[in-house]
């Protein structure tokens, strides 16, 4: 397989590196390279959104996208075919600011600065997103974009001042025509074969030449959103001989549904994903806004999140709980398992050898099923999951025609609660019976202590949060979330004042 440097537009130019690391970083490139030292590193790990940058590529109608990312974790070869913009690159021709910039400047959103060029660029995605015409952002639109930026020291407030003023401004297009030529002028290329001493990248474009690579190589790691993968090159230093990204893979960024199913491809993005999942199941509004940040959401994808299986990973209870079946590839071969079996052991799944995941089928008939996922951790969104959960329940009137209870967070692997489910399954939807499953749940976990959370803790928020989901569901006298919430709080200021 014939090698070629890696290809990229950047300042309108194709730019072509031939001699750098596969696990050169993208923002080690912008500064340290390119010398566009406005782009700032902070955490190098994706999550306080200093380096953000945007990242334009053709999608499935050829037509331009861009996404806020952290260059941070991502990969230099992973640019292959896309263009990089960095905050320089706002600035106008004849010297004046992009109305983000000005608005910041105006509404005093920035002290010492260093965190400001992230902030630009996240707003920056929403100001190109959202349309004058459709009247002002919301506040909910603004805290998800910037959800992924830290500010020590300016505040939020005179951020989201800025945000809400930016569209003010004269408007300022982008000329997405001459850069889309320029992009599939540069694709034409076909899958990149990238080599550096000792070091191999493909990035292959069909789902065919995949299967065909991860067969000869079943040693090569999967690369997808780099938001894991990342870390184990900035804080780990792993040595990562062999990558195969699948970013390019049009058939992996399928999504599409039938009559009983969502199908979601391995190499569809967080955020469409989840915006596809909430059309036919509401209840993961809350799981989305709370999973990861939205840059981190940008990059990453369901279906790496399910191939890692991480035990903290937020998607994979709420995915068990809701029957979901994941189909897996080897060369020709495909086969369709549950998820829940994939996983047998801390980070050890049941695929083979040369096998991965391809897509994912979610059922999107509700029935007579209720369910909800709840998510614990110590800030409300960006954090690690000291424990989530998902219950799902088919009721025939009050009689509990089937259980699903999922947790990740408690033990090695994202895991089913059987014997709480079987405590419940063909009985009455009543208190009395709650009550026992949760009691049944200290047989399914062997909750861990860590930073995060104690095993007391889990033990006893994994009861309550089923107990939550009783009160919710329960077929004569449910409990809407606000009044729930109402209620703990109640309950917590009687216990400060006793």
């Amino acid at each position: 397989m014939e090698t070629r440097p890696i290809r990229f537009i950047f300042r309108g130019q194709v730019q072509e590196v031939a001699q750098a690391p596969t696990t050169r970083t993208v923002l080690q490139y912008i500064r340290e390279d390119l010398h566009c030292t406005g782009t700032k590193e902070g955490c190098a790990e994706g999550d306080c959104g200093a380096c953000t940058v945007m990242i334009g590529e053709l999608d499935q109608n050829n037509q331009l996208q861009l996404r806020a990312v952290n260059a941070c974790i991502q990969l230099l070869p992973t640019l292959d075919g896309k263009v990089l913009y960095t905050i320089e690159d706002l600035r106008q021709d004849d010297g004046t600011l992009h109305p983000v910039q000005q608005a910041m400047v105006d509404w005093h959103g920035a002290q010492c600065g260093f965190c400001t060029p992230g902030f630009i660029m996240s707003l920056w995605g929403l100001y190109m997103k959202h349309a004058p015409e459709d009247g002002p952002v919301s506040r909910e639109q603004i805290d998800d974009v910037l959800s992924g930026n830290l500010c020590r020291c300016t505040g939020y407030r005179p951020i989201i001042d800025a945000a809400k003023a930016m569209h003010s401004y004269p408007a300022v297009g982008m000329d997405r025509q001459t850069i889309e030529d320029k992009l599939r002028a540069i694709r034409q290329d076909g899958m990149l074969a990238y080599e550096y001493q000792g070091q191999t990248f493909h990035a292959p474009r069909t789902l065919e030449q995949l299967a065909q690579l991860r067969e000869q190589y079943p040693q090569a790691r999967i690369l997808a959103g780099s938001t894991d993968i990342g870390l184990w090159v900035t804080k780990q230093f792993r040595e990562l001989p062999h990558l195969i990204y699948i970013g390019q893979v049009a058939e992996l960024r399928e999504l599409k549904s039938t009559e009983d199913d969502l199908y979601i491809g391995a190499g569809v993005l967080l955020n469409d994903a989840f915006d596809a999942l909430i059309k036919d199941h509401p209840e993961l509004a809350e799981l989305r806004q709370r999973f990861a940040s939205f840059p981190i959401r940008n990059a990453g994808t369901l279906g790496g999140n399910v191939a890692n299986g991480s035990p903290i990973g937020d998607s994979m209870p709420a995915l068990i709980a809701m029957r979901t079946r994941v189909v897996l590839r080897k060369g020709t071969v495909e086969r369709v398992m549950p998820l829940e079996d994939l996983y047998l052991a801390y980070q050890k799944t049941a695929m083979e050898p040369g096998e991965f995941v391809q897509g994912l089928f979610i059922p999107r008939d509700k029935g007579q099923w209720q369910f909800r996922t709840y998510k614990l951790s110590k800030r409300f969104d960006q954090d690690i999951s000291a424990v989530c959960a998902a219950f799902a329940v088919e009721l025939d009137g009050k009689i509990v025609k089937q259980a699903r209870i999922a947790f990740g967070g408690m033990a090695a692997t994202p895991k089913r609660a059987s014997h709480a489910e079987h405590v419940l399954q063909g009985q009455e939807w009543n208190e009395e019976n709650v009550q026992a499953a949760m009691q049944a749940l200290q047989q399914d976990y062997q909750a861990l202590s860590d930073m995060r959370a104690s095993s007391e803790y889990r033990n006893q928020s994994a009861a309550n949060l089923l107990y939550r989901f009783f009160l919710e569901t329960h077929p004569e006298h449910a409990l809407s979330p606000a009044q729930l919430n109402v209620f703990h709080r109640a309950q917590a200021s009687l216990e400060t004042l006793s």
